[in-house]
């Protein structure tokens, strides 16, 4: 017997991750501290702002990704992540800035430099003196090795972002190779994952960091993420009209397929992506030495992490918009685990911008 529409929809809602689950014992203390530094920080303009800056739960989030960091170190650089989203929601997807690429690459190298400057520096923007507050933070405690890697994975994820809106302001749909290259800069998995030596207090040395195998391997957990938020965000985007560019509608305009065929194709194109990365981690994690394994066990606390806080975070789970205050049900939704990867008939290694992972990399 086949499966049938009801299967489908069940292996759909169902997440592939043979990863373990850890979370950091203070992460309700580093809210606390985080959520203490936004109110200082005044970036947030309104109570309703600052209520959906605080129903990310980024420090939830965080400590998932980092369950052995220093609580200083967790509060942080979950500051950046409470920051990343409500950046996010004011100037990339919604706001006057949302479908005007030009102004929006003024403001966001504004914001980037910021970030850059060490020392003293006036900002007039909100948002820029709150992540320059970060960036002095983030040089006190980590070396210039690691802030430079944040920086360079900001400028990237900055750059995505534009990207993305220029597809929007031009009514354009990415192909899927596009849309994978744009969406593992635009997602902001690369300045995330870029904090796991911030948090954790790691120096990988650059020959390792920089080599093809590692590279690899932090692109696979930002694009599975990346992926994972496409599914758990759908129903929030649907309620504020931000659909036109994820990975269901990218497969349905190049597939010519109904969404319940995309939504399949989708999480099979996860999966694959998710196997590689099994397979080259534990090659790689053979011959690494002590900061390198941790920072590769960072990255699938990571993917891990992302599923567990996503589909239960009010950010997603409400349906209110943007000038109302953020509802929680009574019942968080479950997470559905599924032992069995989905198969699909995309091949990933014909795809240009991703074939590369399937080498010989280790």
């Amino acid at each position: 017997m086949g499966r049938t529409a009801a299967d489908t929809v069940a292996e759909s809602q169902s997440f592939y991750c043979p990863l373990p689950s850890a979370v950091h014992p203070q992460a309700a203390e580093a809210e606390r501290l985080a959520l203490d530094w936004i109110d200082r920080s005044g970036f947030c303009r309104t109570p309703t702002e600052r209520a959906w800056v605080a129903a990310t739960h980024s420090a939830d989030f965080y400590a998932r990704f980092v369950p052995e960091a220093d609580l200083d170190r967790l509060w942080i650089t979950a500051c950046w992540v409470y920051w990343g989203f409500a950046f996010d929601d004011a100037r990339c997807d919604e706001g006057p800035l949302a479908t005007d690429p030009a102004t929006f690459a003024d403001m966001a190298a504004s914001v980037q430099r910021a970030l850059e400057v060490p020392g003293p520096l006036a900002c007039a923007d909100p948002y820029a003196a709150a992540v320059h507050d970060l960036g002095e933070r983030f040089r006190a405690c980590a070396g210039p090795a690691q802030n430079r890697r944040f920086h360079n994975a900001h400028r990237a994820w900055l750059t995505g972002v534009q990207w993305q809106i220029g597809n929007r302001a031009g009514g354009r749909m990415p192909g899927l190779d596009d849309y994978l290259t744009m969406r593992l800069h635009s997602a902001g998995g690369e300045p995330t994952y870029a904090m796991l030596e911030i948090a954790d207090g790691l120096d990988v040395p650059g020959h390792e960091m920089d080599s093809p195998a590692v590279y690899a391997l932090t692109e696979m957990a930002i694009l599975v993420a990346a992926l994972d938020n496409d599914r758990y965000s759908q129903a929030k985007e649907a309620s504020r009209r931000q659909t036109g560019q994820n990975i269901v509608s990218v497969l349905m305009a190049e597939r010519r397929c109904s969404p319940a065929e995309a939504l399949d194709e989708a999480v099979a194109l996860r999966d694959t992506v998710l196997q590689r990365f099994l397979t080259l981690r534990d090659r790689v994690v053979r011959r690494a030495d002590a900061p390198l394994r941790q920072y590769l066990a960072g990255l699938g606390h990571g993917i891990r992490g992302n599923i567990e806080w996503g589909v239960r975070v009010p950010r997603y789970v409400s349906l209110n918009d943007a000038t109302t205050l953020p509802d929680v049900p009574d019942t968080p939704p479950e997470v559905h685990w599924t032992d069995t990867p989905r198969t699909g008939t995309l091949a990933l290694e014909r795809l240009p911008s991703i074939a590369w992972w399937w080498q010989d990399l280790a």
